[in-house]
């Protein structure tokens, strides 16, 4: 129990920051005065980069660390991060003590953008690690007691018997309940009751302190966790085949006789170029592993390439749930948020979203029992498709919002309310996390269906890295409408403040945009060659590739 509480101890401390680091859009705008487009741009990068780098440290957590030690580090990395953070504030090292850009030092710019990267380090540990090793440490000590309770009952008896499945669930369920409990109770201190707290020394401070805490009650148990050895990363072969291919470059395509096949893996046609890696070392010798790859590696690495174009289309629905946490919560900055007597706050709309993506995520599950081969790829197109409508409800939502600010004349004073309720914003929020629920899971299946199992664990990885490329690629998005939109003398349609500047024409670029990319999904998805899922996800077998006609017509080698 007692190591439960200090694993789950982070993760309650991860969820305090989250909440946190929500509402840095408003921290950027209303603190540090940055233009929206300016300080969109430093939470999309940040946001981009955080999953792409779970995917490195995964590779390190799989090939060198383990979890313990990846935790370990990421552990001290997010606290100090956190805590930097906390320092960049006005109150705690700024050249005054205000909440306002004069105060804003170059001391105070260098500790938030140290802080950023260790930050995100710290977050993309915990996403690789933290869930991996707290299964294992429970599992660990059920299966302990079950043998206890094992050699009580032949004490007791006179005769073996089966650990208690039962014992083992009731067990299950003892955990998770006091671990449930404090996720409730920080959801709502963190949505509810951090976004009370004014000064944004204590906004940040709060979060640093619960972090440090949570990593010092962590590493208190170090002695007693469980470990794991690293069993080495299969992107290691990956790398394995691209340099054996670069060695053999200049040999002659092999035939299917020269090539070391040990567990008589069929060839396919596509990508030939990639089967020098696998031809077979003269005289018999032992191939080395780093030379001569399997053809079964080989197939495996075809099957990544083979999913790139179809990977590729998931940029834009990253670039679509980028505006979430950033030009909605602008919006949402300065509009009426009072509910009878009771002000709202933004934090409750990350509450809101979490919660209806996931009800999306369910419901398109529960719709697609029965057809679980083309589920995925009907979900990533349900996905686009309401990425779209998302789009245009938002620019329908700005135009009155902009039409509300020019009513009332507070086109220059940005700093004032609208007269305009923040529940106005619902609707596109709702679609996007119904965006963000059903592509979400459903390039994760995508992904679980099409790739090798060798790969299943950077699953989750994959499908926030391709969206973490969204976020990073909407910032050359939001650059590129720009630059266009002032050609021929016309104003940039993104001004210093969201007031002067006409999102809702970059909302319709972006339903546009969407609408272009929903087509080519359909297109790419109509040449894919899909791999027959099998009962409980386990596939045997080849994995999915594009239609021989369309790798006949594409492929270069």
């Amino acid at each position: 129990m007692a190591t439960f509480v200090r694993i789950s101890a982070l993760i309650w401390a991860d969820l305090l920051a989250a909440f946190a680091m929500y509402i840095m859009m408003t921290y950027l705008t209303n603190v540090w005065s940055l233009s929206t487009t300016h300080a969109a741009g430093i939470i999309n990068i940040w946001n981009g980069i955080t999953p792409i780098l779970a995917i490195g440290l995964a590779f390190l957590v799989d090939a060198f660390m383990g979890d313990f030690y990846m935790l370990v580090v990421s552990s001290i990395s997010y606290s100090v991060g956190l805590g930097l953070l906390t320092m960049s504030t006005p109150a705690v090292f700024g050249p005054c003590k205000d909440d306002k850009k004069e105060c804003i030092g170059h001391t105070q710019k260098v500790l938030f953008y140290t802080a950023l990267p260790l930050i995100a380090v710290g977050m993309a540990g915990h996403m690789v690690s933290l869930a991996p090793f707290l299964d294992l440490q429970t599992k660990n000590k059920m299966e302990i007691q079950s043998k206890k309770e094992n050699e009580n009952d032949n004490d007791n008896n006179g005769k073996g018997t089966k650990p208690g499945s039962e014992s083992e669930e009731s067990n299950k369920i003892f955990l998770q309940i006091p671990g449930l409990i404090m996720v409730m109770v920080v959801i709502m201190a963190g949505g509810i009751g951090l976004p009370y707290v004014n000064p944004w020394e204590l906004r940040f401070g709060i979060p640093a302190i619960c972090s440090v805490v949570a990593t010092i009650a962590f590493f208190t148990g170090w002695g007693s966790y469980e470990h794991t050895k690293p069993e080495g990363s299969p992107l290691t072969t990956t790398v394995r085949v691209f340099m054996a291919t670069a060695r053999n470059f200049s040999k002659p395509t092999p035939s299917p006789n020269e090539l070391c096949n040990e567990d008589d893996t069929v060839s396919t046609r596509g990508l030939r170029c990639l089967d020098k890696a696998a031809i077979k070392p003269p005289d018999g010798r032992q191939p080395n592993k780093w030379k001569v790859c399997s053809v079964r590696e080989v197939e495996d690495t075809k099957i990544g390439i083979r999913i790139l174009p179809m990977w590729l289309t998931f940029i834009v629905l990253g670039i679509v749930l980028s505006i979430g946490n950033t030009y909605y919560l602008e919006q949402a900055n300065h509009m009426d948020r009072k509910l009878g007597k009771i002000k709202v706050t933004i934090p409750i709309f990350l509450l809101f979203y979490t919660t209806t993506s996931s009800i999306f995520a369910q419901f398109y599950s529960l719709l697609t029992t029965s057809t679980k081969k083309y589920a995925p790829p009907i979900g990533i197109a349900t996905g686009m498709i309401l990425s779209v409508l998302c789009c245009i409800t938002a620019a329908k939502v700005e135009t009155r919002r902009l039409h509300r600010i020019r009513d009332h004349g507070l086109l220059d004073r940005s700093d004032e309310k609208i007269p305009m309720s923040i529940f106005a914003l619902l609707p596109q929020f709702m679609l996007l996390a119904a965006v963000d629920g059903i592509a979400n899971n459903s390039i994760m299946g995508f992904f679980r269906h099409q790739t090798p199992e060798s790969l299943h664990r950077y699953l989750t990885y994959f499908t926030k890295g391709v969206l973490g490329l969204g976020s990073m690629a909407s910032v050359l998005s939001v650059y590129v409408v720009g630059k266009v939109s002032e050609k021929n003398g016309k104003p940039n349609w993104f001004q210093y403040t969201l007031n002067r500047s006409r999102l809702d024409r970059y909302y319709w670029v972006l339903a546009a945009l969407s609408a272009v990319n929903l087509v080519v999904y359909v297109v790419v998805a109509c040449f894919y060659k899909y791999k027959e899922p099998s009962d409980g996800d386990d596939e045997d077998g080849e994995g999915g590739e594009m239609r021989e006609d369309f790798q006949e017509k594409t492929c270069c080698c």
